[in-house]
């Protein structure tokens, strides 16, 4: 099953209806990276990752593991790391993955740019927590926390977030 991205702030799964933010730059079908919009296209839904020390492990059935304050993404176009996983302090650019804002509490390793990892095409495409008035997120695709958590209880491997065109 996938979730059904509409560029207008809303998604669909399982016949249910939400709102969701998308990025500042809208929805593109040339993603960059730093250009701030969230890729068009199907992406799979690859693992979860969650803060322990906020919440319980989401109940799902696909690869769930714990994050820690040493987590972090690399998101540095010119290292050999670009759009993945890392430990921190790394010498490249990377995103902190253990926030203070909550939006990583529930993270949802998204099928963008990984296989093959394409230089400057665009790291740490994700599916989160929204913020506050479902502000613009830098390219990610974000649920409040219960449809986030209520699609994970759904969700199988192979399963997907499917954005639509802007």
């Amino acid at each position: 099953m996938d979730l059904i991205v509409d560029p207008a702030g809303f998604a669909m799964w399982d016949g249910r209806r939400m709102r969701c933010a998308l990025g500042r730059g809208g929805v593109t079908g040339a993603k960059r990276e730093g250009d701030r919009a969230t890729p068009a296209g199907r992406w799979p839904l690859r693992r979860v990752l969650y803060r322990a020390d906020r919440i319980a492990a989401p109940a799902t059935a696909l690869p769930v593991a714990p994050i820690a304050p040493s987590d972090g993404w690399c998101d540095d176009p010119v290292h050999p790391d670009y759009n993945r996983a890392v430990a921190l302090p790394h010498p490249a650019r990377c995103e902190h993955l253990w926030r203070s804002d909550r939006v990583y509490d529930v993270i949802v390793v998204l099928g963008y740019n990984d296989e093959p990892v394409r230089t400057g095409l665009g790291s740490a495409i994700f599916l989160h927590v929204a913020r506050r008035g479902f502000a613009p997120t830098e390219g990610c695709v974000a649920l409040a926390r219960a449809d986030l958590l209520a699609v994970l209880a759904g969700a199988r491997p192979g399963d997907a977030v499917a954005v639509a065109p802007g």
